[in-house]
């Protein structure tokens, strides 16, 4: 089959790249803009039980105030606030009011703190639109006009609150994305500049792989619209990378068995044939798990990664396509000539270092696979220190943004959980008035719970059906100590709620609780259904039962390893309090999909070599000589496009960056190169049972007789050019 797609595009690649083109234009011009939503609750379920408190506030207190926005004052000098200054608060807050933003419902003046030092301006929005764009676009306005009616006085005025928060989010992405897209571009730019000497091939795939991306951003925008999904601003960034990082791996797995036809003495369209023929089966087997494992988050709970689990998936397909097609038409049309003005291509260097490499796992299979799995196994040792944090706001913006240093600067004047307080709503289950007389006992109980700093009946709603009470916890909302105290306060609601009544727990801290069983789902979930269904497609493609077994535990001890990494650089390291709730679930999707991606191009090169008669150990050292370079190549630069990520200055995006480059290192310089290679060697034929598929063909057992000299390949490889019918349909 792939010989027919190479021999098609490489006849016909003016068609194809027209094709290519026309789809191009289509989508791109009649594609929907891609929405994004920064609230946390719209990742939930209804089912749970934060959405459920948060529904029933609508019902029952539709006009109830909660706060979008607050404008936090403090006096310039840092003293304590003045009469006049009280006076030009009220008088600012009184004038917001008058300004009719868009979205804004009511502005109403808040508590001073204990100290004296700040007061507060209080802004609701329609809560319909949370987390919507509009809403920090209002948040804009009350920014700049908090400030201009702040002139001539001796007030500070700093915006914060949900609405900011989205504001700044959005302005920190938009940097992070322009940072992350340049630093994508110069490492693929430069990294295959030195490898092959040739500027055609370091421009080409930005060039191809642009013009996939704008056809992969359509289809995404089309598949988020019609299938009503979440989306979120750091997949915007996330899609750069996996985009450009994944389509030159393609490139290179193409361009690398291209060159390695034409040293084997092919006329150059024949050569691209071959190396779609020969290489193609790879790059669709390691595409088709990392889209297999990217559509297992649909599998989600969590509407954030229910929608990236697709819209990865459709990026990785849309690259697959195009480097099937695109790539080699392109590549054919200009020929040898991509390569200018190097020379090198031309033949192997003698004492490539890729062939030392290969003898070295050739002779020492056992220290090789020992020694390498002693580093992934004493790094996932790190793992046990994992710890997780919720605030997706504050980690997805630097702590220097305004909405941020509002946040620290309130959880120091006020209580820490004054910002965001948990609502208590305890509802008639018959629908007749409640008790107003057992409110008191209710909140006190409420109030005894190890965590809170107070509890009171806030509100009753008209029927009388409804009361909300508003605790405070002791600790910021997205703590491990206040989703504790939220766990406990649910277990008192729901325990001691009066005879005849029910009781539901809503706030950022109930959010943060159910965003954390959510993703122990997704642990027990996704993880298993992703790893049985690449072991699915290893299985096909090596036609073996033993082999995707060891296969898919090496790349969960590099996940392992990755993991632990991570703990020890930023939880022991630089003293974070945790790693990024999601950021496990990514990790493993990235690192073991995409990691798989070098373990199937070695271990399908290590089947060739042994299908043409050669030794599990002798086969093992061909595969590391000619597939390494590959490999080596494609990890380097995919590595440092997901490291590209660490300058989006958020925490969301350097551990994520910091992770998966890293877990993408181990894949390629450790698992691929070193452990898969020498635990096949050391299983020897037993691994591709019960399919035999190393097994030499008829007739090609006597080509591999002895070693492959510099820039030659076996005499099986030169048959199957042009002068063998049978062979191209193999």
């Amino acid at each position: 089959m792939f010989r027919r797609i190479g021999n098609t595009v490489v006849r016909h690649p003016v068609w194809t790249i027209v094709a290519w083109l026309i789809a191009a234009v289509a989508i791109v011009a009649t594609a929907p803009s891609l929405p994004s939503n920064s609230d946390e609750s719209s990742f939930l379920p209804k089912s749970y039980e934060s959405i459920k408190a948060a529904d029933l506030q609508q019902k029952a207190f539709p006009s109830a105030f909660t706060p979008s926005a607050i404008a936090l004052y403090q006096r310039t000098d840092g003293g304590k606030l003045t009469a006049a200054d009280q006076k030009d608060v009220a008088r600012i807050t009184t004038e917001l009011g008058k300004k009719h933003i868009d979205q804004v419902q009511k502005v109403v003046p808040g508590q001073p703190s204990k100290d004296g030092r700040y007061t507060m301006t209080l802004v609701q929005m329609d809560s319909k639109n949370a987390g919507q764009p509009k809403q920090a676009d209002a948040a804009k306005v009350l920014r700049d006009d908090a400030k201009e009616l702040t002139k001539g006085t001796q007030l500070d005025v700093k915006l914060g609150g949900s609405a900011a928060q989205a504001l700044d989010q959005q302005d920190s992405s938009k940097r992070g994305q322009a940072l992350i897209g340049i630093g994508t571009f110069a490492i693929i730019l430069v990294t295959l500049l030195i490898i092959f000497r040739a500027p055609i091939l370091a421009v080409l795939p930005l060039i191809l792989i642009g013009l996939v991306s704008a056809i992969a951003n359509g289809l995404i925008a089309y598949a988020t619209k019609l299938f009503d999904l979440q989306a979120n601003s750091s997949i915007s960034s996330i899609l750069i990378v996996v985009l450009f990082g994944v389509g030159t791996d393609y490139f290179l797995f193409l361009i690398f068995r291209y060159r390695e036809r034409l040293r084997a003495g092919d006329e150059p369209k024949e050569a691209m044939i071959n190396a779609v023929a020969r290489v193609g089966e790879a790059i669709a087997s390691a595409a088709g798990a990392v889209i297999i494992a990217f559509l297992a988050l649909s599998l989600s709970t969590l509407g954030f990664l229910k929608q990236m689990g697709p819209a990865l998936a459709i990026a990785v397909s849309v690259t697959l396509i195009a480097g099937l097609t695109l790539i080699p038409a392109v590549v054919s049309l200009i020929g040898p000539k991509v390569f200018w003005p190097s020379k090198s291509w031309r033949q192997e260097p003698d004492n490539a270092r890729f062939a030392a490499l290969g003898r070295g796992v050739e002779r020492r299979p056992v220290l090789t696979a020992v020694a390498s799995g002693l580093v992934l196994l004493v790094l996932s040792l790190g793992t046990l220190g994992f710890n997780a944090t919720f605030d997706l706001a504050s980690g997805s913006m630097p702590k220097t943004k305004e909405s941020m240093v509002v946040q620290d600067e309130m959880q120091k004047a006020y209580s820490a959980g004054a910002a965001a307080p948990t609502d208590v709503y305890l509802s008639s289950a018959d629908g007749k008035p409640l008790d107003k007389t057992a409110f008191d006992a209710y909140a006190q109980k409420l109030g005894a719970v190890d965590g809170v700093a107070n509890a009171r009946m806030s509100q009753v709603n008209q029927a009388g059906t409804t009361a909300d009470f508003t605790v405070t916890l002791k600790y910021e909302a997205s703590t491990d100590k206040a989703i504790d105290a939220v766990g406990r306060v649910r277990d008192v609601a729901h325990s001691d709620a009066p005879d005849g009544t029910e009781a539901v727990v809503g706030g950022m801290s109930s959010i943060y609780k159910d965003i954390d069983t959510a993703v122990n789902h997704d642990y027990r979930t996704v993880f298993p259904v992703a790893a049985v269904l690449i072991m699915v497609i290893l299985g096909l493609l090596l036609r073996s039962v033993v082999a995707p077994w060891y296969l898919i535990a090496s790349v969960g001890l590099g996940f392992g390893a990755t993991l632990g990494a991570t703990v020890w650089i930023f939880q022991e390291g630089q003293g974070h309090s945790g790693l990024m709730f999601m950021l496990p679930v990514i990790m493993y999707l990235f690192v073991v999909a995409i990691g798989t991606d070098y373990n199937i191009l070695m271990i399908a090169r290590l089947r060739e070599e042994a299908r043409e008669g050669r030794e599990p150990r002798e086969a093992a050292g061909m595969a590391l000589r000619h597939a390494g370079p590959t490999v080596a190549a494609a990890g380097f630069i995919l590595a440092a496009t997901f490291a590209t990520m660490m300058l989006a200055g958020n925490a969301l995006l350097t551990e994520m960056g910091f992770a998966v480059s890293f877990g993408i290192a181990v894949a390629a310089f450790v698992m691929a190169m070193f452990f898969t290679p020498s635990l096949t060697a050391l299983i020897g034929h037993a691994a591709w049972w019960p399919g035999h598929g190393d097994r030499a063909e008829e007739g090609t057992a006597g080509a591999a007789s002895g070693p492959v000299g510099p820039g030659r390949e076996s005499d099986e490889d030169r048959d199957e050019t042009a002068h063998d019918p049978s062979a191209r349909r193999r």
